[in-house]
């Protein structure tokens, strides 16, 4: 009998399924933070319901609790002061290891009706969580709302529907017969289970705490297993709220909650122990290149599912369109202050120059134009802050002020003091150039909003670059603009051999540091950056098993 929430959401689901298959636009979570959308009181109940959790004890009932920790610092300087249950990391190991079973024989479709309902409940908070994702990481409101509430759900429905369609790819049962010629067929019954690999632990970043999780908590429940999440641990609200509305759900369906639980570790030494556990099948991280390798080089029972650090670069040859180029450069490297995973880096130009609808630009022109078009754009204080939001981390301020160091400065970052919140660190991007051998200023990921123009011998020495930046470093995102089909032709071909998503001439509101759901590809899994994709058959389908058993008939 199927379960009545996979009838309930089985429109949606069908939704997405076609999505995934025909790539073109759709969300079913809207983007907006509107009233005609979300209710007239939504706002104001989302933010009281922030409000609430400040100066708190989040109260989640997990087993193994041995105390309450609290520490998220708000870039935006406000005090947080929520307190979080520390639980014993073997209790949530063997209260997983409890609830899976029932979980198990719920079924592709129970999951999956569960599932849908549970995004479909969190983005009834997406006005609450987006305050907790903007007091925790410090995006500007409106990212705030959008990747830490629909975007990120549409990332977890997303997960949801190929771990649909990987699973119902397998039949559940076959008659087998095989021919004997004179003699009778041999004929056998065969059933194919599926089964969770595993205890599946989710370890958040401190920049997304949504985006960059969901993908991983989705693909994992709906294949059958339980799982953890370690939460970094200056972004929790977002996972605590997240986990909490997952847990109401499963509860409400007559499923043990603790098939899904928050571990905070005040110490790495409990993150490392749940990660290197006998019981743990899967892990998923984005972080640093440090701690993601260490989880790969020492996680030998486990599946992991890492984003790391890259180098992201855009090679401009030429443009009909120069001012729109730079305006979209300009944004894309000032929205979150760089702090994005897909923020380019290093823009390889010509060292004869591009050329341009105004005329031949040669290479300090082009880096100056775009000194001139950051400056433009964040003059504006308002615009500024919405964009820029605030540093989310001590080590980022510190590499701002100290990228004068690295190379010529074109422009450099300055010090913003937001009306609002008069203690965050605000700075805007920091632009340098130097030439192409100076690999020790740009070859390495320097996180925040800090770039560089890069002086390359010709085109295809820039391309021929950018192709070794993403081979030797990694890179989540590549950008060309040329006039020249033969150039982009070029580009193409070099990033399929480094295997790399490509943006081509982007000049409009679409930005290179900007990833769809249901459309583009999050990683591609094939270069230094990430080894999976959010979200190819490969992210889900690893995720389960297949357990057949079989008898004559």
């Amino acid at each position: 009998m199927s379960h009545p929430l996979f009838e309930k959401h089985k429109a949606q689901l069908d939704q997405a399924a076609q999505a995934l298959a025909t790539r073109g636009y759709w969300s079913p979570y809207n983007e907006m933070p509107s009233p005609k959308v979300y209710g007239e009181t939504a706002a104001e109940t989302g933010k009281q319901a922030f409000d609430a959790h400040l100066g708190k004890t989040f109260a989640l009932d997990q087993p193994g609790q041995t105390g309450v920790h609290a520490g998220e610092r708000s870039p935006y300087g406000m005090e947080l002061n929520v307190s979080y249950p520390v639980c014993d990391p073997e209790a949530l190991i063997q209260a997983a290891l409890k609830a899976v079973p029932a979980w198990g024989q719920l079924g592709a479709e129970g999951r999956t009706g569960i599932l849908i309902e549970s995004l479909q409940r969190l983005n009834q908070r997406s006005f609450e969580i987006g305050h907790a994702v903007m007091m925790t990481t410090g995006q500007g409101w409106m990212m705030a709302f959008q990747a830490g509430g629909p975007h990120a759900q549409d990332r977890g429905l997303e997960a949801v529907a190929c771990a649909w369609r990987e699973q119902t790819a397998i039949p559940r049962e076959a008659i087998w017969e095989k021919p004997q010629g004179k003699n009778a067929p041999l004929r056998m019954q065969k059933h194919f289970e599926i089964v969770g690999r595993g205890v599946a632990l989710v370890i958040g970043c401190g920049t997304f705490p949504t985006w960059n999780t969901y993908p991983g908590v989705f693909a994992a429940l709906a294949t059958g297993n339980p799982v953890i999440v370690k939460p970094h641990s200056n972004a929790i609200l977002p996972a605590a709220i997240t986990v909490a509305v997952i847990r109401q759900v499963l509860a409400e369906n007559g499923i043990d909650p603790n098939v899904i639980t928050l571990a905070v570790t005040p110490q790495r030494s409990a993150t490392q122990l749940l990660a290197t556990h006998k019981d743990v099948k899967s892990v998923d991280f984005t972080g640093s290149n440090h701690f993601g390798n260490w989880l790969i080089e020492n996680c030998k029972q486990a599946q992991v599912y890492a984003e790391l650090a890259g180098v992201n670069n855009v090679v401009i040859e030429s443009t009909d369109a120069y001012r729109a180029m730079l305006k979209n450069l300009a944004f894309s490297l000032s929205l979150y202050s760089g702090q994005m995973c897909t923020t380019t880096q290093a823009i390889i130009v010509p060292a004869g120059g591009i050329d341009t609808d105004e005329g031949h630009k040669n290479f300090d022109e082009v880096a100056a134009d775009l000194g001139a078009a950051i400056t433009m754009f964040v003059s504006d204080p308002k615009v500024a802050h919405a964009v820029l939001g605030a540093i989310q981390s001590e080590d980022t301020v510190r590499r701002v002020d100290e990228s004068h160091r690295l190379a010529e400065v074109v422009l450099a970052s300055q010090k913003l003091v937001n009306p609002e919140f008069p203690d965050a660190q605000v700075r805007t991007p920091t632009l340098l150039k130097c030439d192409a051998r100076d690999e020790k200023a740009y070859m390495e990921e320097r996180f925040g909003p800090i770039s560089f123009v890069v002086r390359a011998a010709d085109a295809q020495a820039a391309m021929a670059l950018s192709e070794r930046i993403v081979q030797d470093h990694g890179a989540l995102t590549a950008g060309i603009y040329s006039t020249r089909p033969e150039v982009v032709d070029a580009m193409v071909q070099a990033t399929w051999r480094s295997k790399v998503a490509l943006s081509i001439n982007l000049t409009g509101s679409i930005f290179v540091n900007q990833s769809a759901a249901f459309s583009d590809y999050h990683g591609t899994g094939g270069n230094p950056s990430a080894n999976a994709s959010y979200a190819d058959s490969a992210f889900v389908a690893n995720r389960f098993r297949v357990v057949q058993r079989r008898f004559h008939i």
